[in-house]
């Protein structure tokens, strides 16, 4: 398979060969990929209408992977897992959020195995809405239709329908389904 590339790109490099990205979908520059290491046969998936603009980072170790779903915004997130983010269909994620499966940071190229082993997969549910430098820490899981405050700190599930804010993360309020 030939190197792909971004029409509009200021970025030189190619898009990883082990990610997919939906039609209608937009993703600002392969840029976002600088710190990509996964090696999974299918990465990152990106679904359709989607769109990933600037600031956006997928931050993915070796064993990697990150599916976002249809008719989604992230407009400067942290993507940042050695296992796996799910998201969901119409979320929107704010300006500066991370979603990560490790409160510490790590240097790409570095191992992991410094971190205890654990399941730390991220969900994301459906029509999710997470406010600017909000942190999500895996294992979360985020239900249908919970809005996240800004500067929320999330290391707890949060039901769907639920509004939470602070740090850590309290319920606030709720939504309507």
């Amino acid at each position: 398979m030939s190197p792909r590339f971004l029409p509009h790109d200021w970025f030189s490099e190619p898009l990883p060969a082990n990610v997919e990205i939906g039609p209608r979908s937009w993703l600002y520059s392969t840029y976002a990929f600088r710190h990509y290491c996964s090696r999974r046969p299918l990465g990152v998936r990106i679904g359709h209408d989607t769109g990933v603009y600037s600031g956006t980072f997928f931050d993915l170790g070796p064993e990697g992977e990150l599916e976002i779903g249809d008719y989604c915004t992230l407009v400067g997130g942290i993507l940042s897992t050695a296992g796996r983010i799910a998201i969901g269909h119409h979320v929107l994620i704010s300006h500066e959020v991370v979603i990560a499966d490790c409160f510490a940071a790590v240097p790409p190229d570095a191992s992991r195995a410094r971190i205890p082993p654990a399941d730390r997969t991220v969900i994301v549910g459906d029509n999710v809405w997470i406010g600017a430098r909000a942190v999500v820490l895996g294992p979360a899981q985020i239900g249908e239709g919970a809005i996240i405050g800004a500067a929320a700190v999330v290391v707890d599930d949060v039901s769907p329908f639920t509004v939470v804010a602070g740090n850590p993360a309290r319920i606030v309020g709720s939504v309507g389904p």
